[in-house]
């Protein structure tokens, strides 16, 4: 069933066309990404298949009966209550969908919530809880999963790819695409260009076309030195056919062809001052929420000056909270923080500085205290911001351009320490790709909180953990190794021998109230408070242990048999605290399972 067939749909801006004469028909079944550089009008694209903006020219047209539930780039919720808002007042949704899916995307304990008191981030799952519960044909999704955790985006992925309907979604979520898309639409400078083979379809044909135009130019360019020599001997008559060969030899001379939107890097180079041994050193520290909830409890944690370091856990465990303490922007409830004397912090938090609508991308870079001069037009450039761009008010601006702005503007402070707190929200993947080489070759330290699993992958080398239960500990081997361990831990819980256990009969008695409480292994929840604690206990004794033989590596010096010796007990201590991190995370997945699981 056709759902939406879209006919040589145009959309321009007052300086230039976002896109020209696209063509797309969405079918039942068809699952299509949506991707292009920041700019190139995927969001628009997105509101002209739903309806929602009408195009310059062209025409949309939607099959009979058929239902549209969109998610768009900036999240409006009417006012009233968290739970009204998701329901939309109609009746087409049961209440225990809403309230499953606000609890899966962490918004379960909000239902009675003004939507006037949600944050940015809170109004954006608000509206994808809205646009999934309502029943439609067609689901159309800007970005779903900006704000969202790491369990709640493998939800997400999961029902999508349960959705019988048509799909149509811009993300940066390469997990996500790879796994989802059936066809993928690149918006080019105003082109469109659609691959029938989902994400890796896309990436194989991009580079076919990249290599099909190189080998074209080399053919130009050979032509135009053969003409170019003709032309210098000069023509044998002025006929028609030789002024003819003339106009067009000297087209191909002055010919080029269109090379890439952008530069295939990102070449960002300013000085970075030097780091000492001190960076940021963390003692005993205990972070707290205004109620009293406590995110972290004795957390130690000494960043080295090429850290690489991620902060993973579940929305709502502090991570935001520990970044703004490592910024000096708040003080820990307890313990020590200390600073290097070298250390010069850019922090690019969640919500971005606020930009000026009226101010030019040029003076943004520049700060409030002086004028723009020729080598914030350089950073601009290196960062993709072409001359017309530089001049360009804010305010029209894509989404993705102004927090690329916004991040260009914590880099012209020329820090040595980067914070970054959801530096993929609202980038392409182009950004995404380049940020990514950027971090990888950049001589300062760099912390990130970030929920975008490839972005994880390939930047960080470690991961401190966040559970929220008080616990915060540095996972060695980055994100990748800490997944691959939590993934294998549920893997191991589900898989749990069920042969030997009594199936369950109705009307059997009701468990006595004051027995001990089970969990799935038939272990009782005060033995395994009991173990937990006794991991927790071990876990602060090596993590002590690894750093006091760190800093003897450090005044070993060049004593070879010295480094060779503490290098030896390092591997040891290391070994065995990743093997008690996995057996505290066991245990901690089995006294989550709960009686009878």
């Amino acid at each position: 069933m056709i759902l939406v067939d879209a006919v040589d749909v145009t959309m321009t801006r007052p300086d230039r066309a976002l896109f020209d004469r696209v063509s797309l028909t969405v079918s039942t079944g068809d699952r299509i990404g949506v991707i292009g550089i920041n700019g190139t009008g995927k969001s628009t694209l997105l509101r002209v298949l739903a309806g929602t903006v009408t195009p310059d020219s062209g025409q949309v047209r939607f099959g009979r009966g058929v239902t549209v539930s969109v998610l768009d780039q900036e999240a409006v919720l009417p006012p009233g209550s968290v739970f009204a808002a998701v329901d939309g007042g109609d009746g087409s949704s049961e209440r225990w969908e809403i309230e499953e899916v606000l609890q899966r995307i962490g918004m379960g304990d909000h239902l009675a919530r003004d939507t006037g008191s949600l944050s940015g981030g809170e109004a954006k799952r608000v509206a994808l809880a809205r646009a999934l519960v309502q029943p439609a044909d067609l689901l159309i999704l800007d970005e779903p999963t900006n704000h969202l955790d790491l369990d709640a985006i493998e939800w997400l992925e999961n029902r999508l790819a349960a959705h019988r309907g048509g799909l149509i979604l811009v993300t940066h979520d390469r997990h996500l695409l790879d796994r989802l898309t059936t066809r993928m639409l690149e918006l080019d400078r105003g082109a469109a260009f659609v691959h029938n083979e989902g994400y890796s379809g896309y990436l194989e044909a991009r580079q076919a076309r990249q290599v099909e135009a190189a080998t074209a130019e080399a053919v130009r360019r050979n032509l135009a030195r053969t003409e170019l020599a003709w032309l210098r001997r000069g023509a044998p008559a002025r006929t028609s056919k030789p002024k003819a060969r003339i106009e067009a030899a000297r087209a191909l001379v002055d010919g080029r062809a269109e090379g890439p939107a952008r530069p295939a890097d990102l070449h960002l180079e300013f000085p970075t001052p030097r780091l000492g041994d001190i960076v940021i050193e963390l003692e005993a520290v205990e972070l707290a929420t205004p109620d009293g909830r406590v995110l972290c409890r004795d957390l130690e944690l000494r960043l080295d000056n090429r850290e690489r370091l991620g902060i993973v856990g579940p929305n709502g465990v502090g991570k935001t909270t520990l970044l703004d303490v490592l910024a000096t922007r708040r003080k820990p409830d307890r313990g020590t923080v200390t600073i290097g004397s070298t250390v010069q912090i850019g922090y690019y938090d969640q919500m971005g500085t606020a930009l000026d609508p009226t101010a030019r991308a040029r003076d943004v870079v520049a700060g409030p205290h002086r004028s723009p001069d020729w080598t914030d037009a350089r950073l601009l450039e290196a960062f993709w911001f072409d001359a017309d761009a530089q001049w360009a008010p804010v305010a029209t601006l894509s989404g993705g351009e102004r927090r690329r702005l916004q991040l260009l503007r914590v880099l012209a402070d020329r820090p040595n320490v980067l914070l970054l707190d959801e530096p993929t929200n609202d980038f392409d993947l182009e950004t995404l790709r380049a940020l990514e080489d950027f971090l990888q070759d950049w001589p300062g330290a760099a912390v990130v909180v970030s929920h975008d699993r490839a972005f994880l992958e390939r930047v960080v080398t470690d991961a401190l953990i966040m559970d929220g239960s008080g616990r915060a500990f540095r996972y060695p081997g980055g994100f990748a190794a800490w997944d691959e361990a939590r993934r294998s831990v549920a893997a191991r819980r589900h898989a749990v021998p069920t042969a030997g256990r009594a199936p369950a009969q109705r009307g059997s008695p009701a468990r006595n109230r004051s027995s001990p409480r089970r969990t799935g292994s038939g272990r009782s929840a005060s033995t395994i408070g009991h173990l937990l604690r006794q991991a927790e206990k071990e876990l602060t004794r090596l993590e002590r242990d690894k750093a006091r033989l760190e800093q003897r590596l450090v005044e070993a010096g060049d004593d070879h048999e010295r480094l060779a010796a503490i290098g030896t007990e390092l591997a040891e201590v290391t070994a065995a605290l990743t093997s008690t991190e996995e057996r505290w995370m066991s245990l901690a997945e089995e006294q989550e399972s709960g009686p009878g699981s």
